[in-house]
């Protein structure tokens, strides 16, 4: 029985207006797109309905979040039912209880939810004066989310790390040993006042959760200049020994599709025993937070 999967990371473009309604056509483009390829499961970027609003400071942010249960994500997962595609869709999530939070919501080809990630990393960057130097304020917007969460979808395990959360080796270290075979990344990364470095290391991190816990990495990323903000595009699947499986480009919006083979995470955790080797007993200050004190 083949274990082969069809996977996408919906690269969409540059963000212009303040209501999140207005990117559906983009959603509709690229899901139409995503049935024609015969694709099976896609992600969006991070926060793709909206300009990345937390490189401002502002108190009228409220209208960039929605409630996962609202008329907003009812309408995406109607494509996800219309198309019978499963999709991961980034969302500004505004809670019951008045929480707001980077989130991403699994549903599958039914359009039936099969959870919520919440971004669990949450970053704070000071601006400088150079051209593209604005920073980010996500921690002033959002909440950290309180779980990792393992996703199950026709005998598939996989997780979501957005955007900051891929610069830690630990939460996909979690995910992994939890039986995820892959790890869905919706990112908006832009380059910033210092484009030819952050160009240069952009597929390190993905690269890296990639070959250390033998899963593949599905990498959305948003594209184009939005304001000061230029989105870096490049969005990328990896294989489970770190190689890059296909890449878009970093000036136009695509649909980012492979063909991947599941088999290959445990053929390729044989070959580089990984978790045979761990050596947990030395590991104690991960969790202690021992590294932070004097020794």
């Amino acid at each position: 029985m083949s274990n082969k999967l069809i996977v996408a990371a919906a690269q969409t473009g540059p963000v212009f207006t303040e209501e999140p309604e207005a990117m559906l056509p983009a959603a509709i483009k690229m899901m139409e797109e995503a049935a024609k390829r015969n694709v099976q499961i896609v992600t969006f970027s991070e926060l793709f309905m909206t300009p990345f609003f937390p490189n401002t400071l502002r108190q009228d942010f409220d209208h960039f979040f929605t409630a996962p249960d609202g008329a907003l994500m009812g309408k995406l997962r109607e494509l996800s039912k219309k198309h019978g595609i499963a999709t991961i869709w980034p969302f500004g999530e505004r809670t019951a209880g008045n929480g707001y939070f980077n989130s991403a919501l699994a549903c599958d080809e039914r359009g039936e939810v099969l959870g919520i990630y919440r971004k669990t990393h949450i970053p704070a960057y000071f601006p400088d004066e150079k051209e593209g130097g604005t920073g980010s304020y996500e921690r002033l917007y959002f909440g950290p989310g309180p779980a990792l969460p393992v996703f199950q979808w026709r005998g598939i395990k996989f997780g979501i790390q957005i955007c900051y959360d891929r610069l830690f080796p630990e939460p996909s270290r979690v995910l992994a040993i939890k039986g995820a075979e892959i790890i869905f990344m919706p990112i908006c990364y832009s380059t910033y006042s210092d484009p030819k470095h952050r160009s240069t290391i952009w597929d390190v991190p993905l690269r890296g959760r990639a070959y250390e816990n033998g899963v593949y990495v599905v990498a959305a990323n948003r594209v184009g200049q939005e304001g000061r903000r230029s989105h870096l595009g490049r969005s990328m699947v990896v294989d489970p020994t770190g190689a890059i499986v296909t890449e878009a480009s970093n000036d136009k919006e695509e649909l980012l599709v492979a063909e991947i083979d599941l088999d290959r995470v445990k053929g390729d955790q044989k070959k580089i025993p990984w978790q045979r080797d761990r050596r947990i007993d030395l590991y104690g200050p991960l969790a202690d937070d021992g590294d932070r004190k004097s020794t």
